[in-house]
């Protein structure tokens, strides 16, 4: 419990994952009377978020996007608790300087994308999309691929999800190498990591794996240039966060067929994946699952619950 905080009385919940979960429901209405839920089957926007959170005092926010002029109109807010780890969608700026409270919980849905990112490499290894591909268009196409184990598999971002992943990985007897802002020196000692430099890392790994936010310092990380240091052959991984990835040019590098194959889980324009991504045979394309499981969307539903009596406002280096 935040001290010296009053309890939220008024609380409106605008994310859709959580409007749909009878269980999350049934767990918050217990614990707060004459909660307001989202009725639309989209992402709210704008006016529309507005107009649902406007004489609240509390929220529970998963994708829509709460910037200044949104604030500016919610006079009431006080509390904003997330639903999920991304906070992309938040102008922490402006929510710390208008006073208001913040819950979140970081690494609440690792296991749920550290699993996806390791489906991904396994399929795309195996050649599982081309086949998959070919079958669907009626060839029966027996393409030899490889396998996992013995690979060399660079994780950019060894936080959570990439500490899960690294977990994930052991019994394939992976080289793992990391490259992080941060430094998990008894993390990469306990589990055999070798810290190295993006560039190091990227020519360097077979399989490229992302798990960093989106801000300022890594929208765009991987350009053209970048991904013309991976080795021919290589494959690369996005679960993390659309607008990492330069997706006009990892398009141009599976056309090239200087990569073997990408997977991507979220996307800079969603829910508008990039056409000629989709129409790569090499390209497994999924629509930001990364999270939907029942176990995740449980976690982060009640890591939200929690996140309305468990808040502060961003200060420095949020959310560290």
């Amino acid at each position: 419990m935040t001290e010296d905080f009053e309890r939220p009385t008024r609380i409106a919940v605008a994310a859709r994952s959580f409007v749909r979960n009878a269980a999350l429901r049934a767990e918050l209405d217990a614990r707060y009377s004459g909660v307001t839920y989202s009725s639309s089957s989209d992402v709210l926007d704008g006016d529309a978020l507005v107009d649902l959170l406007r004489g609240h005092d509390s929220a529970i926010i998963g994708l829509e996007r709460v910037d200044d002029t949104v604030l500016a109109k919610l006079p009431d807010l006080k509390i904003i608790s997330k639903y999920g780890v991304g906070l992309d969608g938040l102008d922490i700026e402006a929510i710390a300087r208008r006073g208001i409270r913040l819950g979140w919980t970081g690494g609440v849905n690792r296991r749920s994308v550290a699993e996806l990112t390791l489906s991904f490499a396994i399929a795309l290894l195996h050649r599982v999309p081309e086949t998959a591909f070919a079958l669907r268009e009626n060839h029966w196409q027996k393409l030899v691929g490889r396998q996992l184990t013995g690979r060399t598999v660079g994780i950019i971002g060894c936080g959570c999800v990439g500490q899960d992943l690294v977990s994930l990985l052991k019994p394939f007897a992976c080289r793992v190498l990391a490259h992080d802002i941060r430094d998990y020196a008894d993390f990469y000692r306990d589990h055999h990591v070798t810290p190295v430099t993006l560039p190091q890392l990227l020519s360097e790994s077979e399989i490229v794996t992302l798990h960093v936010p989106l801000d300022a310092s890594t929208k765009g990380m991987i350009t053209a240039a970048r991904l013309a240091q991976m080795p021919q052959g290589a494959f690369i991984i996005n679960a993390a966060r659309g607008g990492l990835i330069d997706e006009d040019a990892l398009a141009d590098a599976l056309e090239r067929g200087h990569l073997a194959g990408a997977a991507c889980d979220v996307y800079a324009i969603e829910p508008d994946a990039h056409p000629r991504l989709l129409r790569q045979p090499t390209f497994i394309g999924t629509p930001h699952i990364g999270g939907s499981t029942q176990e995740a969307q449980l976690a982060m539903g009640r890591a939200a619950i929690d996140g309305l009596e468990r808040h502060r406002i961003p200060g420095e280096g949020w959310p560290a």
